[in-house]
């Protein structure tokens, strides 16, 4: 063991006349341990709430839409969409129909979007994996009354359940004398949804694509998106110009980012300000650092005068000194990542906080412990701690021996 190694762990472990200087101490290592616990667990949020978001998203939505630009529908859309399946990166190409309309079912009434899916639903809004009553099967076979989904809220305020018949309602009927009759559509309830976000789960209702086009009227080869998986969801925006070059100004498109692109800025700029704000505890930490070092430094005058008197360089008192407020800085740190981390772990585990679905989408609040975020906040305590010894180390290494030992 080196010798300022040896001497900064003496000082440490050594009974002191001057007690104060130990319980500054143990409360910077408490300092250091809760800034970096609250950032750590703090980021973890973050990243939960991100995942979260983002995966209940997308698996409900498309990555990639394709809309007409100034007609009410995409005619012909058979053609286009063989042609973006061709295009590289595109995993599935899904025509859908969508509108306002108000269902029944018995004597209550709900507004709802009625959409309708081409192909198996599965294939666009993963409700393979979240169907919670009723099935899938035979969702395109053509049979009256058409077939219907609901998200769970949704069929929650409606009472209806799978089997039942459900009524819905537009208001683009045909003309008559007394204005626009109501276009009205039976169906039946063949399964329930669940997205996990209560925006999708209580407004969304699915349909077979001929369902939709009939009930809102239009032709067997309209459409009113093209709705995309892609083969890597951070590249759609790349994707989306490669589609909306290839097929020229009559599309437009639109991406999950840009949908979204509100949520996920407002959760980086909340990192953002957490690491700031929180940071702020392992500075003040680091402060605490400087107190006991130069406490020590007035309690060990004679010490150190012994030591240079023995031959130690400036440079030995002043690694001593670094070092003993390193040991704090990794000591704090150490024990604070591994309590941030498990706390995060257990949080997120045993989904120990509940929301309210209604007003934040999400039942419960999520975590996600990124190892390289732990790192960069393990570093940055120990580099401010390290930081915190360089002018108590400096003035110990500055201190004059026989002033140290003329009293002595």
């Amino acid at each position: 063991m080196r010798f300022e190694l040896f001497v900064a762990l003496r000082y440490l472990r050594a009974r002191r006349k001057q007690a104060v200087i130990s319980v500054i101490s143990i409360i910077s290592v408490v300092g250091v341990a809760a800034g970096v616990m609250a950032l750590t667990i703090a980021l973890a949020l973050n990243n939960g709430l991100q995942r979260e978001f983002q995966a209940r998203i997308l698996g409900a939505t498309s990555h990639l839409n394709l809309l007409p630009a100034r007609e009410r529908a995409i005619s012909g859309y058979q053609g286009i969409a063989d042609a973006l399946s061709g295009m590289p990166r595109i995993k599935s190409v899904v025509p859908t129909v969508y509108g306002q309309t108000m269902l029944q079912s018995g004597s209550r009434q709900g507004a709802a979007i009625l959409k309708g899916i081409g192909g198996d639903p599965s294939q666009l809004t993963n409700l393979s994996v979240s169907i919670i009553e009723g099935t899938t099967a035979g969702f395109h076979d053509g049979g009256k009354p058409f077939p219907i989904i609901l998200g769970k809220d949704l069929a929650g305020s409606l009472g209806a359940l799978v089997g039942e018949p459900v009524r819905a309602y537009g208001l683009k009927g045909e003309l008559s004398p007394f204005g626009r009759s109501l276009r009205i559509g039976s169906f039946r309830v063949v399964a329930v949804f669940e997205s996990g976000l209560w925006e999708y789960d209580s407004n969304w209702a699915l349909v077979p694509l001929a369902a939709a086009q009939s009930f809102f009227g239009l032709a067997k080869d309209q459409a009113s998106a093209l709705e995309m998986r892609v083969e890597d969801i951070y590249a759609v925006e790349s994707q989306a110009r490669t589609v909306q070059e290839a097929l020229g100004d009559g599309f437009a498109t639109n991406t999950w980012i840009e949908l979204n692109r509100p949520l996920f800025a407002a959760l980086e700029l909340e990192k953002l300000a957490l690491f700031v704000a929180i940071g702020l505890i392992v500075l003040v930490a680091a402060l605490n650092i400087v107190s006991t070092l130069t406490l020590m430094v007035m309690d060990k005058n004679r010490d150190i005068s012994i030591i240079t008197a023995m031959g130690g360089t400036p440079r030995t008192v002043t690694v001593v000194f670094m070092l003993q407020g390193l040991i704090i800085g990794l000591a704090g740190t150490s024990l604070g990542g591994i309590l941030g981390a498990a706390t995060a772990w257990y949080l997120d585990a045993y989904q120990a906080i509940e929301l309210e679905p209604r007003v934040y989408s999400i039942p419960y609040v999520p975590f996600q412990l990124n190892s390289w975020d732990l790192v960069v906040v393990s570093l940055l305590a120990v580099l401010i701690s390290f930081a915190a010894t360089l002018y108590p180390a400096r003035a110990a290494s500055g201190l004059d021996p026989l002033e140290g030992l003329r009293h002595e």
